[in-house]
């Protein structure tokens, strides 16, 4: 006859299973968007990932970091989601991570982007390794869209602040950074819809952010590469739809960044809401926002659902 537990054994042994399930059902994946020994833009040095203090200051696996909704509330939308940091860390928890479980609720598919950042000694062009990145990971995305249950034409890209710097560019650029003569080259690496908050935008004004601008482009870079990574100037009658969110106080980032890239979109009738609040800094997130500026999020998402995104 099987000898019975102690009830205290029993009770231990009940909650540390239940923690175990409900840890695991909570674990994403991370997926390496790369071949792991084809990396391209690398000189392949044998160094490894930063990290500190929830934050990214090297990234030598660039991936994505998966969180799918429940089958019943899929809507088979996906967004890739831009860490900020001023191209200098990935603030994954604050600006990834929290966002992509947010977009679960409304049944979207979220993939925060741990991108390369253009500092590492590991990289040989350090302008477009984060571009690279982001259009590698939306190629990723649709190659797996039947597999996910996603609509490939219903993919986009989010970011906050030089997270959004780089979500711009993605919408914006042209110029193919990411094929690499495999499988993903057949797909498109243009966003079907962008959301910006905070967004560094500017490269070539007064306005730009100066730390994401030295970073990204170095010290003394040219004037057509500052053009060039400057999404207001490369707006065209294909940019994709945006949600533009930003507070009118915000002392990091001048607000003008958001402005100028929103009339670039007027000019080219691209589908555009803006939302420029009057508090909040820096610091939008995705609750306790001071007064209206707590409402961005709820006119997100009605924003999706009218550009059926989402229904």
């Amino acid at each position: 006859m099987a000898s019975k537990l102690p009830i205290n054994t029993f009770i231990v042994f009940s909650l540390f299973a239940l923690s175990f399930i409900f840890s695991s059902a909570s674990a994403q994946d991370f997926l390496p968007i790369w071949p792991k020994t084809s990396v391209p833009n690398s000189r392949h040095l044998p160094i490894k990932d930063s990290l500190y203090n929830e934050r990214y200051y090297r990234v030598m696996t660039p991936g994505i970091f998966a969180f799918f909704p429940g089958a019943a509330e899929n809507k088979q939308a996906g967004v890739v989601i831009c860490p900020g940091g001023g191209y200098n860390h990935l603030s994954y928890v604050s600006s990834g991570l929290q966002l992509a479980k947010w977009f679960n609720t409304m049944g979207i598919s979220a993939f925060v982007l741990n991108y390369r950042l253009p500092n590492s000694p590991d990289l040989i062009h350090r302008e477009i390794a984060p571009l690279m990145d982001a259009q590698r990971a939306i190629r990723h995305i649709r190659s797996h869209a039947a597999e996910w249950h996603l609509n490939p034409e219903k993919i986009g890209i989010m970011g906050c602040s030089a997270g959004g710097h780089l979500a711009a560019c993605a919408s914006v650029l042209s110029l193919d950074v990411s094929r690499c003569k495999d499988s993903l080259d057949r797909y498109s690496f243009r966003p079907n819809f962008t959301i910006l908050v905070s967004a560094v935008i500017d490269m070539f004004t007064s306005y730009a952010h100066l730390g994401s601008k030295k970073n990204l482009l170095g010290e003394n870079p040219t004037d057509s590469l500052k053009r060039l990574f400057s999404p207001e100037l490369q707006v065209t009658d294909q940019t994709p739809p945006c949600f533009i969110t930003d507070a009118v106080n915000d002392k990091t980032v001048n607000p003008m960044n958001s402005l100028l890239y929103y009339e670039a979109l007027l000019k080219h009738k691209i589908p555009v809401s803006f939302h420029a609040f009057p508090q909040g800094g820096h610091s939008i997130g995705l609750r306790n926002n001071p007064g209206s500026t707590n409402l961005w999020t709820v006119l997100c998402e009605q924003w999706l659902t009218e550009m059926n995104i989402i229904k």
